[in-house]
Protein backbone atom coordinates (compact mmCIF):
# COMPACT_ATOMS: atom_id res chain seq x y z
CA UNK A 1 0.00 0.00 0.00
CA UNK A 2 1.02 3.26 -1.08
CA UNK A 3 1.73 6.27 1.75
CA UNK A 4 -0.24 9.09 0.98
CA UNK A 5 2.24 11.93 0.85
CA UNK A 6 0.10 15.02 -0.10
CA UNK A 7 0.57 17.57 1.80
CA UNK A 8 -3.05 18.37 4.73
CA UNK A 9 -4.37 22.00 5.47
CA UNK A 10 -3.70 20.47 9.03
CA UNK A 11 -0.13 20.67 8.39
CA UNK A 12 -0.18 23.93 6.99
CA UNK A 13 -1.19 25.29 9.78
CA UNK A 14 0.80 23.59 12.38
CA UNK A 15 3.36 24.96 10.03
CA UNK A 16 2.91 28.30 10.99
CA UNK A 17 1.81 27.67 14.58
CA UNK A 18 5.23 26.20 14.67
CA UNK A 19 7.47 29.01 12.69
CA UNK A 20 5.29 31.85 14.63
CA UNK A 21 6.39 30.25 18.22
CA UNK A 22 10.00 30.54 16.70
CA UNK A 23 9.29 34.20 15.23
CA UNK A 24 7.60 35.09 18.95
CA UNK A 25 10.31 33.44 20.96
CA UNK A 26 13.41 35.32 19.07
CA UNK A 27 11.50 38.54 18.63
CA UNK A 28 10.51 38.95 22.08
CA UNK A 29 14.45 37.65 23.25
CA UNK A 30 15.45 40.46 20.86
CA UNK A 31 13.30 42.86 22.85
CA UNK A 32 14.17 41.79 26.25
CA UNK A 33 18.05 42.00 24.79
CA UNK A 34 17.89 44.99 23.16
CA UNK A 35 16.03 46.83 26.08
CA UNK A 36 18.60 45.04 29.27
CA UNK A 37 18.10 48.20 31.64
CA UNK A 38 14.15 47.80 31.43
CA UNK A 39 11.83 45.03 33.54
CA UNK A 40 11.16 42.19 31.34
CA UNK A 41 7.29 43.21 32.64
CA UNK A 42 7.51 46.48 31.39
CA UNK A 43 8.07 45.34 28.10
CA UNK A 44 4.83 42.74 27.91
CA UNK A 45 3.48 45.81 29.97
CA UNK A 46 3.49 48.04 27.15
CA UNK A 47 2.25 45.21 24.72
CA UNK A 48 -0.33 44.59 27.02
CA UNK A 49 -1.40 48.83 27.65
CA UNK A 50 -2.77 48.80 23.52
CA UNK A 51 -5.78 47.01 25.01
CA UNK A 52 -5.56 47.47 28.27
CA UNK A 53 -4.32 51.08 28.70
CA UNK A 54 -2.34 52.94 31.16
CA UNK A 55 -4.15 50.35 33.59
CA UNK A 56 -1.58 47.60 32.03
CA UNK A 57 1.06 49.39 33.97
CA UNK A 58 -1.02 48.83 37.34
CA UNK A 59 -1.35 45.69 36.80
CA UNK A 60 0.46 42.42 38.27
CA UNK A 61 1.73 39.34 36.62
CA UNK A 62 -2.03 39.20 34.66
CA UNK A 63 -0.63 41.85 32.68
CA UNK A 64 2.49 40.46 31.81
CA UNK A 65 0.74 37.46 30.36
CA UNK A 66 -1.32 38.98 28.92
CA UNK A 67 1.40 41.34 26.93
CA UNK A 68 3.05 37.48 25.58
CA UNK A 69 -0.44 36.21 24.72
CA UNK A 70 -0.45 39.74 22.76
CA UNK A 71 3.36 39.35 21.09
CA UNK A 72 2.62 36.08 20.25
CA UNK A 73 -0.59 36.74 18.63
CA UNK A 74 1.35 39.46 16.67
CA UNK A 75 3.93 37.18 15.94
CA UNK A 76 1.91 34.06 14.50
CA UNK A 77 -0.43 36.61 12.71
CA UNK A 78 2.56 37.92 10.52
CA UNK A 79 4.36 34.42 10.44
CA UNK A 80 0.81 33.47 8.70
CA UNK A 81 0.51 36.30 6.35
CA UNK A 82 3.99 36.06 4.95
CA UNK A 83 4.08 32.12 4.86
CA UNK A 84 1.15 32.20 3.17
CA UNK A 85 2.16 34.77 0.83
CA UNK A 86 5.94 33.21 0.05
CA UNK A 87 5.10 30.90 -3.12
CA UNK A 88 3.87 34.70 -4.57
CA UNK A 89 6.64 36.89 -3.68
CA UNK A 90 8.89 33.53 -4.48
CA UNK A 91 7.41 34.06 -8.24
CA UNK A 92 9.03 37.56 -8.42
CA UNK A 93 11.83 38.14 -6.26
CA UNK A 94 13.40 34.65 -6.39
CA UNK A 95 15.70 35.18 -4.02
CA UNK A 96 14.65 34.16 -0.27
CA UNK A 97 17.05 36.78 1.48
CA UNK A 98 15.80 39.29 -0.24
CA UNK A 99 12.17 38.32 0.59
CA UNK A 100 13.17 37.89 4.28
CA UNK A 101 14.70 41.33 4.03
CA UNK A 102 11.37 43.25 3.14
CA UNK A 103 9.30 40.82 5.06
CA UNK A 104 10.93 42.71 8.23
CA UNK A 105 10.93 45.66 6.33
CA UNK A 106 7.07 45.18 6.08
CA UNK A 107 6.42 44.11 9.52
CA UNK A 108 7.84 47.25 10.64
CA UNK A 109 5.79 49.42 8.92
CA UNK A 110 3.02 48.04 9.79
CA UNK A 111 3.63 47.89 13.57
CA UNK A 112 5.43 51.38 14.02
CA UNK A 113 2.97 53.21 11.75
CA UNK A 114 -0.21 51.52 11.83
CA UNK A 115 -0.35 49.28 14.81
CA UNK A 116 1.48 51.81 17.60
CA UNK A 117 -0.22 54.51 16.64
CA UNK A 118 -4.17 53.07 16.95
CA UNK A 119 -3.66 51.18 20.25
CA UNK A 120 -1.07 53.81 21.94
CA UNK A 121 -2.72 57.04 20.04
CA UNK A 122 0.40 58.31 19.14
CA UNK A 123 3.12 58.03 16.53
CA UNK A 124 6.04 56.71 18.16
CA UNK A 125 9.30 59.34 18.21
CA UNK A 126 11.93 56.93 16.19
CA UNK A 127 15.72 58.27 16.12
CA UNK A 128 17.60 56.39 13.63
CA UNK A 129 19.73 53.96 14.96
CA UNK A 130 16.56 52.57 16.77
CA UNK A 131 14.66 52.48 13.25
CA UNK A 132 17.59 50.66 11.38
CA UNK A 133 18.30 48.15 15.09
CA UNK A 134 14.11 47.30 14.82
CA UNK A 135 14.03 46.86 11.41
CA UNK A 136 17.31 44.44 11.39
CA UNK A 137 15.61 42.79 14.64
CA UNK A 138 12.66 41.84 12.43
CA UNK A 139 14.49 41.01 9.68
CA UNK A 140 16.26 38.36 11.52
CA UNK A 141 13.86 37.35 13.75
CA UNK A 142 10.38 37.45 11.61
CA UNK A 143 11.66 37.56 8.22
CA UNK A 144 14.26 34.85 8.08
CA UNK A 145 12.52 32.06 9.56
CA UNK A 146 9.81 33.01 7.75
CA UNK A 147 11.60 32.96 4.33
CA UNK A 148 13.80 30.53 4.92
CA UNK A 149 11.61 27.56 6.14
CA UNK A 150 9.17 28.82 3.90
CA UNK A 151 11.21 28.26 0.83
CA UNK A 152 12.36 24.80 1.85
CA UNK A 153 8.80 24.19 2.39
CA UNK A 154 7.87 25.18 -1.05
CA UNK A 155 10.90 22.80 -2.31
CA UNK A 156 9.38 20.17 -0.62
CA UNK A 157 5.90 20.69 -2.21
CA UNK A 158 4.16 21.40 1.31
CA UNK A 159 2.47 24.64 -0.70
CA UNK A 160 0.30 22.32 -3.39
CA UNK A 161 -2.32 21.91 -0.97
CA UNK A 162 -2.89 25.58 -0.97
CA UNK A 163 -1.67 26.39 -4.27
CA UNK A 164 -4.09 23.37 -5.63
CA UNK A 165 -1.34 21.36 -7.41
CA UNK A 166 -0.87 17.94 -6.84
CA UNK A 167 2.26 16.51 -6.11
CA UNK A 168 3.90 14.03 -9.02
Amino acid sequence: MQKNTTPRKSNVLLNILGIGLITGTLDGLAALLLNYKLKPAIIFKFIASAAFGKAAFKGGAEMVVAGVVFHYLIAILFTNAFYLLYPFFKKGLKNAYLIAVLYGFTAWIIMNLVVIPITQKAFPVVKLPVLITGIAVLIVCLGLPVALIADRHLKQGKFNVLLKKQSP
